[in-house]
């Protein structure tokens, strides 16, 4: 059965005219594209003030970052609770924290003495700081002469407060950043006047990253003091690495531009050359993981301007802890450790003694060949399934645990990333809308439309049975989409193969609004071929009656 021969004309226009008033996400579908905003504005009045009504004038209101909205939404349909097993979240920033086939034990026990519940020191403490400067001197930074020492390195308590504490040391100068990039990056560069936000545009958001000589163009063009982003990168999931990052980095050294690399994703990474000792490779420290920093390529660790954060967070699966670092220059970790007196105080004491055993060299290594190995599996089967429902991806994700999904190829409005939450919200699946990533300090670029409407990021940090929840759901809002896209012309024909016989009401109805299929050989291989293998016409009934069926506002 084909329909290569059937004649596209136009949806009725009245049914799409009614689907668009009675359906919430068209109507945020239609609201965000008369804004042409490039943002999510979804801040409510019932936010901004007083539960009697009353304005709070001194205060500015703050948008919702990309996972905390897609979490609101969610919640607006029934999640309440993480550990909820029929709800699916693929939006979560976070791997999970469980035990893993073949990771090291952890023991997450400690005695707390009197006096470590006295102020840490806001640098932090002296023994944490000198592991983390043995982690990069034993990784990268082997038969150099200029090594790390206790200190270039300033603990802090979680990557955003690293982050915010870079941001309030910086003088005035024009900082660089990449579009799409992590979320928080656009309240951290628009927290501070003294900082002038200068974006780096894709041509493609599904692009791979900027070339050297491009970035050292721009840069130098530009002025620019400092350029921050995330490699690996969030959310794309690809790596600047080997002689790239290095150019990167002599650009940096060159032209006195600090290089604030965000490197939460460094031991998430799939397609490094070495053999994992679960195959047969050596299970030594001869043997590590791929693992990538631009600490590599520091020629002097206290004159090149390169900062690097990271932490327990992500690359230790320790979100809990809020136990992170910067590595930088000496006399920029000075600077950074007064920024904490004023900012944040410093990190938690005891969660920094706590966290002195993740620190040995050969748990971490034998945990990353782990964490590697798992996350692999996870990555494998979501772009596979992903690709099955017909999300594209343009560059396979080398690094981190993000998939940089690209919905154009399904029928629309579920080809808006803001639809598609709130479809997938509805559906008990949890994932963040591209145009989050679409940067934005301060609302200092005029965007008429974002050119990452039709992404998506999903996570695979959770468990693998999360993601298979996630699948499924997703699968039947997707299908349910695709059969409200069949015209009547189409379900009729499709009815008529299978019976020899159509109901003279459906017969009518297609005489009387002349309906026809735009999509018939992509709903006929997609949508109505399985359903028809499975059960026949009375499976193509229950389908469509399912499709038509309003979906609650809210879930059980």
């Amino acid at each position: 059965m084909s329909s290569n021969n059937q004649s596209p004309v136009n949806h009725n226009q009245n049914q799409l005219a009614h689907e668009e008033a009675s359906r919430e996400a068209w109507q945020m579908y239609r609201k965000y594209h008369k804004d042409h905003s490039g943002r999510v504005k979804e801040v409510s009045e019932q936010e901004n003030k007083a539960p009697a009504g009353n304005a709070f004038p001194m205060f500015q209101a703050t948008e919702k970052t990309g996972v905390i909205f897609a979490t609101a939404r969610a919640k607006e349909h029934g999640f309440n609770d993480p550990e909820d097993p029929t709800w699916a979240n693929m939006g979560q920033g976070a791997p999970e924290t469980g035990p893993i086939l073949g990771a090291p034990s952890r023991k997450y026990e400690m005695h707390i003495p009197d006096h470590e519940i006295e102020y840490a020191p806001t640098s932090g403490i002296p023994e944490l700081r000198e592991r983390v400067a043995d982690y990069y001197n034993h990784l990268y930074r082997q038969g150099k002469q200029s090594k790390y020492t206790a200190a270039n390195v300033c603990i802090v308590p979680g990557g955003r407060a690293g982050i915010t504490r870079i941001m309030a040391i910086m003088g005035n100068t024009t900082v660089g950043y990449f579009n799409p990039d992590y979320t928080a990056y656009e309240q951290a560069l628009g927290l501070f006047q003294r900082i002038t936000p200068s974006v780096f545009l894709h041509r493609d958001v599904n692009d791979a990253l900027m070339p050297p000589d491009e970035f050292e163009f721009e840069t130098v063009g530009r002025g620019l003091g400092a350029v921050m982003l995330s490699n690996p990168a969030n959310p794309t999931g690809q790596s600047l690495e080997g002689d790239n990052l290095r150019e990167y980095v002599r650009v940096a050294r060159e032209n006195q531009v600090a290089l604030i690399m965000d490197e939460f994703y460094s031991h998430y990474y799939y397609d490094g050359e070495g053999v994992d000792p679960a195959d047969g490779g050596a299970d030594d420290d001869t043997n590590w993981p791929k693992t990538v920093s631009s600490a590599a390529h520091v020629n002097d660790v206290n004159e090149d301007p390169v900062l690097i954060i990271n932490g327990l967070t992500k690359n230790w699966r320790c979100p809990g802890f809020r136990v992170c670092w910067i590595v930088a220059p000496a006399p920029v970790v000075s600077m950074l450790n007064n920024a904490g007196s004023y900012l944040d105080g410093g990190a938690n004491g005891p969660m920094q003694r706590m966290a002195l055993p993740l620190m040995d060299l050969d748990f971490i290594r034998r945990d990353t060949w782990a964490l590697q190995r798992h996350f692999r599996t996870k990555r494998d089967y979501l772009l596979k399934n992903l690709a099955r429902l017909g999300i594209k991806v343009k560059w396979e994700p080398t690094a981190t645990f993000y998939i940089w999904g690209d919905l154009s190829g399904l029928p629309p409005p579920l080809n808006d990333s803001i639809v598609f939450l709130e479809e997938c919200t509805k559906h008990k699946i949890i994932c963040v809308p591209g145009v989050f990533f679409d940067i934005n300090p301060r609302g200092v670029r005029q965007v008429k439309k974002s050119n990452c409407l039709a992404n998506v990021r999903f996570s695979y940090g959770p468990s693998m049975r999360n993601l298979e929840v996630g699948i499924q759901n997703m699968e039947r809002m997707i299908r349910k989409w695709m059969l409200h896209t069949i015209s009547l012309s189409t379900y009729v024909f499709v009815r008529k193969e299978l019976t020899g016989h159509s109901n003279d009401d459906e017969e009518e109805k297609k005489e009387e609004e002349g309906l026809d299929s735009e999509r018939g050989v992509m709903i006929e291989s997609k949508v109505l071929l399985p359903i028809i293998e499975e059960g026949g016409a009375d499976a193509l009934d229950a389908a469509i009656e399912d499709a038509i069926a309003p979906v609650p506002s809210k879930q059980d």
